[in-house]
């Protein structure tokens, strides 16, 4: 029995559509541009009064049009600007966050420690998945194991007593 080429065709582009849809997870850099959650737009150019009167450049200097351009992403961001403080000074309000935190010591080489046991992670669990047919995220291959599931957690802490917002419903598929 002889399958028609329109099914054998039709089976062929359902299988190839599947492989055009990138994630959002795949968060590995892609290209040499710049990152755009790191460019803020710039303040407009404005001309001075008098081009003579002008200070001259200093490297590293105060910018005239972004006088404080760390307070102006705070705000952007939805943040408080009086939360900046001179020399990484922590905010008061911050006080017993960081106390509780730090309650079992404090790594000043944490980032790099914990950057490079992750790059060991990685290296380790992508040893079998360097061939692929199709487009897969390894994001959620790789750390499968260390998600956690909202729902099951809403449930544990509302059989505990804490107070919790309303979830939007398990999306049963």
């Amino acid at each position: 029995m002889r399958i028609p080429l329109a099914i054998i065709g039709l089976i062929c582009a359902v299988a190839v559509s599947g492989c055009g849809r990138k994630e959002l997870r795949d968060i590995r850099s892609t290209g040499t541009g710049p990152d755009e959650f790191l460019v803020l737009p710039p303040k407009p150019l404005s001309a001075p009064e008098n081009y003579t009167a002008l200070p001259t450049p200093t490297p590293g200097g105060q910018n005239r049009s972004d006088v404080n351009p760390q307070a102006e992403a705070v705000v952007a961001l939805g943040g408080k600007p009086a939360a900046l403080l001179p020399g990484n000074a922590i905010p008061a309000s911050d006080s017993g966050l960081v106390t509780a935190s730090s309650r079992y010591g404090v790594s000043a080489d944490v980032r790099q420690v914990l950057a490079s046991e992750d790059a060991a992670f990685l290296k380790r669990r992508r040893r079998g998945g360097r061939i692929k047919i199709a487009p897969v995220d390894r994001y959620e291959q790789i750390y499968s194991k260390q998600t956690l599931d909202p729902f099951a957690a809403n449930e544990a802490f509302r059989r505990a007593g804490v107070a919790t917002p309303s979830a939007p419903p398990r999306n049963e598929e």
